[in-house]
């Protein structure tokens, strides 16, 4: 489980996000991210067991990103993310896959799944999928279930306009003005410190593995 002391490691980062506070508590910083790591290697036990596309080899500390921002091209100047986001990428994730993603952000944390902003290739290739098999897709996020977790999968940002190799009037065409192809659910601070908090998440992972299926399929 996530330890109280790293969701208020980060509650104190949000309002101190300057260097000289984070490096007067760097060790604090050290201790919550050995914590996430910790996290991240249970959750990874009980992934590979639902997705087989999880690399067995796949390190935790890896996958647990930098807190640094790059802040050369940003207008925010504040040194540091005010969370720890954890990135699991399904094999062939170099050349751009669909992933699972976990946030640990007090009082906006949350489990994801998907492919987010898919490059023009990777986009053009799950448009052709889903105007090729859309009842698939729609099999898997119209289930009640899927619903009632991750809300209306076609309330993602999408186009204005139509994609120029569809009409408008193609049954689909919500789907085909989709930009990114995410679900994630919001995850409460105490979600988060349960002992049963890994398998909790796995569970809904579990629920997003499909829809991971059918991204990737469609750039196989």
């Amino acid at each position: 489980m996530i330890q109280r002391h790293t969701i208020e490691f980060l509650k104190e980062l949000i309002a101190n996000n300057n260097r000289e506070w984070f490096m007067a508590n760097k060790e604090r910083h050290e201790t919550a991210r050995e914590n996430v790591i910790a996290f991240t290697s249970e959750l990874l036990k009980l992934l590979h067991k639902i997705d087989p596309q999880i690399d067995e080899a796949l390190d935790a500390k890896k996958c647990v990103m930098r807190i640094y921002r790059d802040i050369r091209f940003s207008k925010d100047k504040t040194p540091y993310k005010n969370y720890f986001g954890v990135s699991i990428p399904t094999k062939g994730t170099k050349a751009g896959r669909a992933e699972y993603y976990f946030q640990i952000s007090p009082g906006n944390s949350l489990i994801a799944g998907g492919y987010w902003m898919p490059e023009a290739e990777h986009l053009k290739a799950i448009r052709q999928e889903i105007d090729y098999n859309a009842n698939d897709l729609k099999k898997i996020i119209d289930e009640p279930e899927f619903i009632s977790l991750f809300g209306d999968f076609r309330k993602q940002e999408q186009l204005k306009s139509v994609p120029r190799e569809y009409s408008a009037d193609n049954e689909n065409i919500e789907l085909l003005k989709l930009k990114s192809f995410v679900a994630f659910h919001p995850l409460k601070d105490d979600e988060l410190l349960l002992k049963n908090a890994v398998p909790d998440i796995a569970g809904i992972c579990g629920k997003i593995y499909p829809l991971n299926v059918f991204l990737n399929n469609a750039l196989a």
